[in-house]
């Protein structure tokens, strides 16, 4: 699934109902995933945010692999994982994807855009099982990213690909935002 949003609040929020619906048609859980893309759009429409430029939200399965790939315009202004102070009221979503997801990182794209991904793997479905393709889990088609790969149009590795790249590993910090 491929959208581009504008960056804005209304846009961050339908980009996790969009994702949900299709976690759904996908037969996929929906908690860790959709936390997950809210937090990812939410900074791609506070930080990533220039007038004029929407930001896109990517989403594929791999394997047993979720990828969530929130693009946006400010490859200038990179996320940072920060620990805030108890009283604080912002400054958590990074360690929100941090806590969920089993990898994330940033990669840098076509200037001046940045991809900042998520991996969410999931248990082999039982089969027979609501996952396992024969009740509308995800299928081989499915599966593959879209056409032309997320490289073309994004500049993000392929999964489990970080040869070359310049992707960042969980927990390291990704500059400054």
């Amino acid at each position: 699934m491929r959208v581009r949003l504008s960056p804005t609040p209304r846009g961050a929020r339908l980009a996790r109902l969009l994702a949900e619906q299709q976690l759904r048609t996908w037969g996929l859980p929906l908690e860790r995933a959709t936390q997950i893309i809210a937090e990812l759009a939410s900074n791609a429409a506070t930080h990533g945010r220039v007038p004029g430029r929407d930001f896109q939200l990517l989403l594929y399965v791999v394997d047993d692999t979720l990828r969530i790939e929130v693009t946006d315009t400010r490859g200038d202004c990179l996320p940072r994982l920060r620990h805030p102070a108890a009283q604080s009221e912002s400054g958590r979503g990074l360690v929100l994807v941090e806590a969920l997801a089993d990898r994330w990182g940033v990669t840098h794209g076509r200037h001046p855009r940045k991809t900042v991904w998520a991996e969410v793997t999931f248990p082999a479905p039982e089969p027979g099982g609501p996952c396992s393709g024969a009740t509308g889990g995800p299928t081989a088609d499915m599966r593959r990213p879209p056409p032309g790969g997320p490289s073309t149009r994004t500049g993000a590795p392929t999964p489990r690909t970080p040869a070359g790249s310049s992707t960042s590993t969980p927990g390291t910090p990704h500059g400054s935002r």
